[in-house]
């Protein structure tokens, strides 16, 4: 297989991919290249350090030496030598590189031991999932198989949600731990505990669009006045503590201001109200107000849905 130029190929799967979804990060040091999901399943390594050593607790003699126990050791599905995972199922025989073995239906879990299982000792399901007539993917909505497989998951809680493996794989490492559950009946202990042990990567850390911080502008105070005419020398940033030029905030919303001046309040007004929280037509701005109050509802459910803060930790057992 040619590598890309320029890309160094890691040395368990001998593959240069740098596609995070599916190897994890890429790891350089001293001359020796590793997928992070190559090291967490390889058979032959285990953790010895701490976290902050060498490759998230993988030590280089370690990792060196397991690239040798490796090297005799031939993939049941490229023929190339290297094959570093074994199927943990009874006697059998079975190696794999770690890519190589997604490819072909073999189930690598994320979890507990991290074991991994070939397409014919990998866990399946076999619950009576409830359906009518031709199901599709609750994600992507195109049809799935006609019963579980590896390609086609289905969630134990309500046994009416279907997913493609891909599709739910996406939204596992966008939602993470904190966030991932079902999206039909948004179980999460059992949903998410069935998906581990079908080999669904859920990653332990906060939801994707809170660590890019896709919301912040959410978080922040509104400053600004927004009447349509704004009579403050200072422009409509200046918030005096008192006077005409305080800056109030809606009462409801919190996502409108006006000047005391601007919006003719006298000096023993303390709140106020903007149009669209005051009734229709008793203030200005009526439609964008009308935006900005949707945001704030999607705001406090995307809060509603929070739970504890993520913590650090490589391993999760049930």
């Amino acid at each position: 297989m040619r590598q890309p130029e320029g890309e160094a190929a890691c040395a368990l799967c001998r593959r240069a991919d740098s596609d995070s979804e599916l190897f994890g990060q890429t790891c350089h040091q001293d001359g020796l290249c590793v997928h992070e999901n190559c090291l967490y399943h390889a058979s032959g390594l285990s953790q010895r350090g701490a976290d902050g050593e060498g490759f998230y607790g993988f030590l280089l003699p370690d990792i060196r030496q397991e690239l040798k126990r490796a090297a005799h050791k031939t993939c049941c599905i490229c023929r190339r030598r290297g094959a570093s995972v074994a199927c943990q199922g009874r006697r059998c025989p079975r190696n794999f590189h770690f890519p190589c073995g997604g490819e072909r239906g073999c189930v690598s879990q994320f979890f507990g031991e991290f074991k991994s299982f070939c397409w014919q000792h990998r866990p399946v399901q076999r619950l009576r999932a409830l359906r009518r007539g031709r199901s599709r993917c609750l994600i992507c909505q195109e049809p799935v198989a006609g019963r579980p497989r590896f390609g086609t998951l289905v969630c134990p809680a309500c046994r009416s949600a279907w997913f493609h493996r891909a599709c739910i794989q996406g939204q596992a490492l966008r939602s993470a731990l904190h966030h991932f559950r079902c999206p039909l009946c948004q179980d999460t202990d059992t949903f998410q505990a069935e998906m581990f042990r079908l080999g669904i990567q859920i990653p332990d850390r906060d939801a994707a669009w809170e660590l890019e911080g896709a919301f912040d502008d959410h978080y922040r105070r509104h400053s600004s006045c927004d009447a349509a005419r704004c009579l403050c020398p200072g422009g409509r940033q200046q918030a005096d503590d008192e006077g005409p030029w305080r800056l109030l905030l809606c009462n409801s919303c919190g996502s409108r201001g006006t000047h005391r001046e601007c919006g003719g309040l006298g000096e023993e007004v303390g709140s106020w109200e903007c149009g669209d929280c005051a009734g229709a037509g008793t203030g200005w701005g009526s439609s964008q107000n009308s935006r900005h109050a949707t945001r704030l509802q999607h705001l406090n459910t995307l809060l509603r849905q929070q739970r504890l803060s993520p913590t650090n930790r490589h391993t999760l057992n049930f």
